[in-house]
């Protein structure tokens, strides 16, 4: 069959690269895709949103499965689109609807469907800018450090975790009033302070059946020891070392079971994966959030332990048959680190020209902010390229991606040195 991916980072370079090497795929297009999935596939001049242009993509190509990867195109209903067209609808569309999306797209969402499905997560309040003053109040009832949400998506930057109480009133009041995320923070909620360490779960679903897939543990601040600001993420490491089959267990029954009950529960159609970002907390896991598509740089750990062809995943899960496939994961663990533009995650400059990546390894480059330009590969964004290894454990998997990254260069190339500090 022809496959589309929509999306053009290091995620959809990873979902490129894996479907690519399944003889169910006949082409292979990615829009707008990178310099890396030009080497593998199609590339279509389309953004993420264009989903005029999307559909005339696939009826041309002839396409018979999208993949969507970022949560912007589903929030905005992508799948939706495509059922509601004539021209369309026969499509196999990977990503949830509309409605199941709002799990990412709105956190008062999110933690209302938990609370209906009682899934463990931190205790909150939601507030607008006509509800500030009980906002502010709330927030004296509550112990520091104070966590302040911004309702709707802002690119990975609507969290504040803050020690101090005025500012952290203040700061409520710059994010409901002074629209400090613009419309992303109109609805504000404010959470308790989990004090435990961060991983995330991966699950398939049909909206019936799932497959847990291989957890993850990201790494999302810029500066080594977990200090600095937050990006998008720096690294990504999987197994889990501190996932035992007891804890595994606990997020399988507390968490991921009642989640996929609640997607029928509260009619939400959710074709597609989900990404439950979880944190352990003495010995029991909490839901921090919900994210309706793959996470990144975790898929760039994840997918290469996925043995499994990921086109007969994907269609099984389209025609609601996941019950009838067993998942099967590499023992080994795999380890990413990324590799980001001097600057970011704050201001940084695109267009560096990228060196060694022809060089013999072990490792697998994916890229994530890349462009062509003739023989060159040019950097295009902040995070620039994830380079994924195997190892017997990730200490050994790290070693190799470390000894791939001596040989790649770009100007003002960053990269975090300490992954794994905290295992």
């Amino acid at each position: 069959m022809n496959i589309l991916i929509v999306g053009g980072g290091g995620r959809e370079h990873t979902f490129a690269w894996k479907i690519a090497q399944s003889p169910l795929c006949d082409q292979l297009f990615v829009a707008p895709g990178n310099a890396g999935t030009a080497a593998i596939a199609t590339n279509l001049a389309l953004g993420v949103n264009d989903f005029d242009g999307i559909k005339a993509a696939v009826l041309e190509h002839q396409i018979e499965m999208v993949v969507v990867g970022p949560e912007d195109p589903l929030v905005h209903g992508i799948h939706d689109f495509f059922l509601a067209d004539e021209d369309l609808k026969h499509v196999a569309v990977i990503g949830p609807q509309k409605e199941a999306a709002r799990l990412e797209g709105s956190k008062e969402f999110a933690k209302e469907f938990m609370k209906k499905q009682n899934i463990p997560t931190a205790q909150y309040a939601s507030f607008t800018a006509e509800t500030l003053a009980e906002g502010l109040d709330f927030l004296t009832q509550m112990k520091a450090p104070y966590v302040l949400k911004a309702d709707g998506l802002a690119a990975g930057k609507g969290v504040l975790i803050i020690d101090d109480l005025a500012e952290a009133q203040a700061q409520l009041k710059a994010m409901l009033v002074d629209q400090k995320f613009g419309k992303a923070s109109q609805t504000v909620v404010v959470e308790e302070f989990l004090d435990g360490i961060e991983l995330s779960c991966f699950v398939l679903t049909d909206g019936k059946n799932h497959l847990t897939l291989p957890m993850a543990k990201d790494y999302k601040r810029i500066g080594e020891g977990d200090t600095g600001l937050n990006t998008g993420g720096m690294g990504a490491i999987s197994p889990v070392p501190f996932v035992t089959p007891e804890f595994e267990e606990k997020i399988h029954q507390r968490i991921v079971l009642p989640t996929i009950a609640g997607f029928q529960e509260q009619n939400l159609p959710f074709i597609g994966f989900v990404f439950i970002g979880l944190i352990k907390v003495g010995d029991d896991p909490y839901v921090i959030e919900y994210n309706v598509r793959m996470g990144d740089p975790e898929t760039e750990v994840v997918l290469p332990r996925v043995k499994n062809d990921l086109v007969e995943l994907l269609s099984a899960t389209a025609k609601g048959e996941l019950n009838t496939v067993d998942l099967q994961v590499d023992e080994r663990s795999a380890t990413t680190v990324m590799l980001v533009s001097g600057g970011y995650p704050e201001a940084y400059e695109k267009g560096k020209v990228m060196k060694g990546l022809a060089n013999e390894s072990e490792s697998i480059l994916f890229h994530a902010g890349t462009q062509l330009a003739g023989e060159e590969t040019l950097t295009s964004g902040g995070r620039v390229l994830a380079v994924t290894s195997y190892g017997s454990d990730f200490r050994a998997a790290l070693k190799q991606s470390y000894a791939t990254i001596e040989g790649i260069s770009f100007e003002g190339m960053n990269y975090r040195k300490d992954l794994g500090f905290d295992l």
